[in-house]
C-alpha cells in the first residue's frame, strides 16, 4: 500500500438494508403465492393468443364502445343526442373490430416484411396507405 492513500471501504446504497432480510416466505395465514405457469410467460401469451383466436366474441367492451359512439356522435351533430338501437351499436361494433383487425394483420405482414416481430405505428400508417382513401378510410 503506497503511504498517503486509504484503503476504500465498499460504500453502502441508499435503500439496502445492511442485515440481511428475513425470509421472503409469506406468513402462515395467508395464501398468497405467485402462481408460476409452465413454459414462462411466452407460453401464457401463445395459450391466450390461441384463446383468442377460436373465440367469436367482441374483445371491445360494449359500454365503453356505446360512450365512444355517441361522444363522435355528438361532435358530429352540433350536439344534438340521437338515440342508438343496441342492434345499430353492435353492427357499428363488429364493422370496427373487423375493421382494426384486419389493419393489424397487414400492419403486421409489413412489420415481417421488414424482418422485425414488434409491430410499429409506421407499420400501421404504411397499411393505411397501401389501402388508399377507401380501405384505409382517409
Amino acid at each position: 500500500m503506497r503511504p498517503g492513500r486509504r484503503k476504500s471501504t465498499p460504500k453502502r446504497r441508499p435503500g439496502i438494508p445492511s442485515q440481511p432480510r428475513a425470509s421472503t416466505t409469506p406468513p402462515a395465514g395467508s395464501s398468497r403465492r405467485r402462481r408460476r405457469f409452465p413454459g414462462g410467460p411466452s407460453h401464457r401469451i401463445l395459450r391466450e393468443i390461441r384463446k383468442l383466436q377460436k373465440s367469436t366474441n367482441l374483445l371491445i367492451r360494449k359500454a365503453p364502445f356505446g360512450r365512444l359512439v355517441r361522444e363522435i356522435c355528438l361532435r358530429y351533430t352540433r350536439g344534438v343526442d340521437f338515440y342508438w338501437q343496441s342492434q345499430a351499436l353492435l353492427a357499428l361494433q363488429e364493422a370496427a373490430e373487423a375493421f382494426i383487425t384486419h389493419l393489424f394483420e397487414d400492419a403486421y405482414l409489413l412489420a415481417i416484411h421488414a424482418r422485425r416481430v414488434t409491430l410499429y405505428p409506421k407499420d400501421i400508417q404504411l397499411a393505411r396507405r397501401i389501402r388508399g382513401l377507401q380501405e384505409g378510410l382517409g
